[in-house]
């Protein structure tokens, strides 16, 4: 879908923001451009919709040059998603998405019902679509951005460090959402960040380029990881890449075992063994403590914390985090509606790594 080919770029000042990159971004996939500062990431990203043209060299979408089409034209046809979300502050919600598609030609009620429905896709209540930017928190704010991105149907999308101005739990957040909504849109995205685990996790293809716009490595994330092309790469993954693969091993032969639990608003006597608090939904709430019983009836606050939690058949990094971050040494792992399905350790974790190494 989008081609990159022997393409330079060159300041008048002399500054080179890109060298000789030739890259593919295949469609249908979320290719990510990961490196340090002024490494020429936004830069290759620009050229694909105009705002930059290369100084030689072809930048091609769906197969034609985009110096062959009209940038406005072309801009309409790519759906463009930046950092704190460069709303219109002076529009609605529902004015913000709809921009595009009256661009296009659709009416301004059309317009306005398709912008609701796209609220809904991106996971927002209908109500905020009369709401201004200033009112919606930073994640709701990033939330509308995709959405407007998506207003006109584009089969690509750039994405430059869009979730970078959010706390971190709102990030992933953020980032599962996209994630989601590509399984359901099957956009061709390109993606840049100067987070490698944002960029592991979000990658189909993960480009790391270095100073000077050099292409240092374009693979998998599980092939980066496990086979850095250079120092600098093997330097930027990080030393703790090993860890990070366990991103890609999945946990489906995990079985996780029971645990003794204790509900919320019950009375619980002591006794010598760590145990689980579960709400009434049997969510997991925190843990009790050996040696703990209730005066009265067991509330939230007298709990320890529990630590991350781990979703069944997801991956093993989930599952060994789940199980270190505990205060009991036992990973919670629940179900896809917050359940809790049962408890596995460290050990059990590594095991299961073992074996996979073995059969790999």
């Amino acid at each position: 879908m989008i081609e990159f080919q022997s393409v330079r770029k060159q300041y008048p000042n002399g500054t080179v923001a890109v060298e000789e990159l030739s890259l593919s971004v295949e469609t249908g996939t979320i290719t990510v451009l990961v490196g340090p500062s002024g490494c020429g990431k936004t830069t290759l990203m620009r050229m694909v919709n105009r705002m930059i043209d290369p100084s030689s060299g072809t930048v091609s979408v769906d197969g034609t040059d985009v110096r062959d089409r009209d940038p406005a034209q072309l801009r309409r046809g790519i759906g463009y998603v930046i950092q704190q979300a460069g709303l219109f502050p002076h529009r609605t919600v529902l004015d913000n998405i709809a921009t595009v598609p009256m661009l296009a030609g659709k009416t301004r009620r059309a317009a306005r019902e398709h912008s609701s429905e796209l609220l809904d896709l991106v996971g927002l209540p209908a109500d905020l679509g009369k709401r201004y930017p200033a009112q919606l928190s930073g994640g709701q704010q990033q939330r509308v951005g995709v959405a407007r991105a998506l207003a006109a149907d584009p089969p690509v999308l750039l994405m430059d460090e869009p979730f970078s101005a959010v706390d971190p739990v709102v990030r992933e957040g953020l980032q599962d959402e996209l994630l989601r909504l590509q399984d359901e849109l099957d956009k061709t995205v390109l993606f840049v960040t100067h987070d490698i685990d944002e960029a592991i996790k979000l990658g189909e293809k993960v480009a790391v380029l270095r100073q000077g716009g050099h292409l240092a490595q374009c693979a998998p994330p599980d092939d980066l990881l496990s086979s850095p092309a250079d120092d600098f790469v093997t330097s930027f993954v990080g030393r703790d890449r090993g860890y990070r693969r366990l991103s890609f091993v999945d946990s489906a032969r995990l079985r996780p075992k029971p645990v003794p639990t204790v509900r919320l608003g019950e009375r619980v006597p002591s006794t010598d063994q760590w145990r689980l608090a579960v709400d009434e939904g049997d969510r997991p709430r925190g843990w009790l403590p050996p040696g703990t019983d209730s005066d009265g009836d067991l509330a939230e606050h007298t709990l320890v914390a529990g630590g991350s939690l781990h979703v069944e058949h997801g991956n093993l990094r989930g599952a060994l985090d789940a199980a270190l971050s505990a205060p009991s040494g036992l990973g919670v792992v629940v179900n896809a509606d917050g359940g809790a399905v049962g408890v596995v350790t460290a050990d059990e974790v590594l095991s299961l790594l073992d074996e996979h190494r073995a059969a790999t």
